[in-house]
């Protein structure tokens, strides 16, 4: 009898301090911003302590957690810098304010800012940039600093951003530069449809990018892609107030690397001043389209639902022959229908020396007002199959 209690006591025991060191383990590899001395209070500058809890979490061997509790924190420009020795995740779940001076972002271009990391995960939370004020200077003509993207990537790789609501940025919210693999799923990014330069995410240079069941309520673009991205799928996002989803503008610099495999499916445009847009500027380029899907669709009163503009020179300077050279091809628009707010619901205004190549139009039924819609198509060759309305094109 006593030697079963016995070894009954034992067993306990090794179970006890198992669970007790997992418990240490476990804190060990989570690490709390107001341990290291951040305040909810949404007044105090937390900036030091979300860079204490950055560096420790960054020398960790194990996987670790960096934990943003409930409640409201002020954080200045910062910048999270790789390499780190593991995977860290922020997890958050209260919401981050920016400085309520716009002067105490717009000069640095940059409020959170990851630099080189690999392995990391944003989950949760709110990112509250106060934008207002900016957007003011800028529509006052003052001079004002550049603005601030909330939320950067640069050079990081194997990235996940999941679950975070972005409100008010200055400029752009969401930026991935020079990535590799990254998913992007169920964020919102919202600032209202008249504040300047507020795109909801940027992609340039970066493969293998995924964005998905995604809400973008944006004064510009809800999607830019620029130069160099290759491999972007994007399903099941909602884009609208905004300019749309828009690959360009390209082709500003001479030398530019191109942007091909771009996938979009299954989404839905609301009110938004595009749908699906590519745009390059009117001057030589080495950049180039190709291989691009758009399908299943839906427009709901969308002033340009399908666009193509190689004559883009703002300034009217720089563009001595109105001639892009970016080269536009294997482009496939297929099942889109709904309503455009303009008659021209199709705009395909190609380059005259690189005319768009390989274009199939599948399914396409938009129309203006209860009636067909019309079409423009310059420089472009390619094929249509199955219904097309507008028709005109091809």
């Amino acid at each position: 009898m006593d030697h079963t209690n016995n070894k009954l006591v034992a067993v306990f025991l090794m179970l006890f301090s198992s669970l007790l060191f997992m418990g240490t383990s476990m804190a060990a590899y989570n690490y709390n911003v107001i341990k290291f001395g951040a305040k909810p209070d949404g007044r105090t500058d937390s900036t030091k302590a979300f860079l204490g809890a950055w560096q420790a979490a960054c020398r960790s061997a194990a996987s670790v957690t960096v934990t943003v509790p409930k409640g409201s924190f002020l954080l200045k420009p910062v910048e999270f810098r790789g390499p780190c020795r593991s995977r860290i995740t922020f997890q958050i779940y209260g919401t981050i304010v920016a400085p309520s001076d716009y002067r105490g972002l717009g000069n640095s271009g940059y409020w959170i800012l990851f630099v080189k990391v690999n392995r990391i995960s944003i989950n949760g939370g709110t990112l509250d940039a106060r934008g207002a004020s900016f957007w003011a200077c800028r529509k006052s003509g003052k001079s004002c600093p550049a603005g601030a993207r909330s939320m950067t990537f640069n050079w990081a790789n194997d990235v996940v951003v999941t679950g975070l609501t972005s409100i008010n940025s200055q400029v752009t919210h969401l930026v991935i530069n020079s990535c590799n693999n990254v998913v992007v799923r169920k964020v919102k990014l919202v600032a209202p449809d008249q504040s300047p330069n507020t795109d909801g995410l940027h992609v340039q240079g970066s493969a293998g990018v995924t964005v998905s069941d995604s809400t973008f309520q944006t004064g510009d673009d809800c999607i830019s892609i620029g130069p160099g991205t290759r491999n972007l799928y994007m399903s099941k996002l909602n884009c609208g107030p905004g300019h749309g989803i828009s690959i360009g503008s390209l082709g500003r610099d001479a030398r530019e690397a191109g942007v091909q495999n771009i996938t979009l499916v299954n989404s839905v445009f609301s009110g938004s001043d595009n749908g699906v847009r590519i745009k390059s500027w009117a001057r030589q380029s080495t950049g180039f389209v190709r291989n691009v899907l758009f399908q299943n669709l839906v427009m709901k009163n969308v002033q340009n639902p399908i666009i193509v503009d190689q004559n883009y020179c703002p300034t009217h300077q720089g563009c001595p022959k109105q001639g892009s050279g970016v080269k536009i091809s294997q482009v496939v628009y297929r099942n889109i229908q709904g309503t455009s707010r303009t008659q021209q619901a199709l705009n395909f205004d190609c380059s005259r020396s690189n005319p768009c190549q390989a274009i199939r139009l599948h399914d396409i039924k938009l129309t203006f007002n209860g009636r067909s819609a019309t079409s423009t198509c310059k420089n472009i060759k390619g094929v249509k199959a199955g219904v097309v309305m507008p028709q005109g094109c091809l």
